[in-house]
């Protein structure tokens, strides 16, 4: 579903990526693992066409991102969904209009329809009776559901996923792994996560790719990366502050 081939990207003086390779199967949950500034952010922003690469291609479902004209990646773009990492909701909007916003910009259908399939989706995030609230009203867990509702209301074949528990308490980070696992497996989508939190790495992950210094340093399942000899993949994944990798 991703191919991502020899991927650079510098910004002046600061080369990010050096040499990106990874693919990404249909219906495959992938996982991206590595520190802060380790280019986690950019790699997913050259997925979904915001950034392009200085060399290399970038190819999703079998289009390369790069030879596509403004029409084409807008098209491309709606195979997916994202969830951000603070949710990024609409302040302004009620929870329905945030989650129907995207069916609002690129459809024709009529605000009753919307408003049932955001309901849909709603329930399909575990909540219900939500629609009219405003995300002032939501605590944090709720935020990240309702993005989570969003990402999926255009039937997205492919989610993003950008440090999905961040900000939020154990129990509730559990929940929404929990939710992210049932979710592809109802759904059948494809899944790229970023993220530093290695117990939701494990959970949501079918693979898991270690990226450092600009480079995937290596990929494998979760028990495969737990139990890898690599010092900066065990490093980076037991958080001991003694290693080849230094704190920033």
């Amino acid at each position: 579903m991703i191919e991502i081939i020899n991927v650079h990207k510098s910004f002046g003086d600061l080369h990010v990526l050096r040499g990106v390779n990874l693919t990404v199967e249909k219906g495959e949950s992938m996982t991206v693992i590595g520190g802060s500034g380790s280019g986690k952010s950019v790699l997913i922003k050259h997925i979904i066409g915001l950034l392009f690469p200085d060399k290399g291609r970038v190819v999703v479902d079998g289009q390369v991102l790069n030879n596509l004209d403004e029409h084409g990646l807008n098209e491309i773009r709606k195979k997916f969904g994202m969830l951000f990492q603070g949710a990024a909701l609409f302040d302004s909007l009620t929870v329905w209009e945030n989650v129907g916003f995207a069916l609002k910009q690129h459809t024709r259908l009529s605000e009753r329809e919307i408003r049932s399939i955001a309901t849909e989706k709603l329930a399909h995030v575990g909540l219900k009776d939500v629609e009219d609230k405003m995300p002032s009203e939501l605590s944090g867990g709720m935020k990240k559901r309702v993005g989570l509702a969003r990402a999926i209301a255009m039937d997205a074949a492919i989610i993003l996923y950008d440090e999905p528990t961040t900000g939020l308490d154990p129990i509730t980070a559990d929940a929404i792994n929990d939710l992210i696992v049932d979710l592809r497996k109802k759904l059948g989508v494809t899944s790229v996560a970023i993220t530093h939190d290695m117990h939701s790495a494990y959970k949501i992950s079918d693979r898991i790719a270690m990226l450092y210094k600009g480079e995937i340093l290596e990929v494998g399942t979760p028990a495969q990366i737990k139990n890898s000899p690599s010092p900066v993949v065990q490093q980076f994944i037991t958080g001991s502050a003694v290693g080849p990798i230094t704190a920033e």
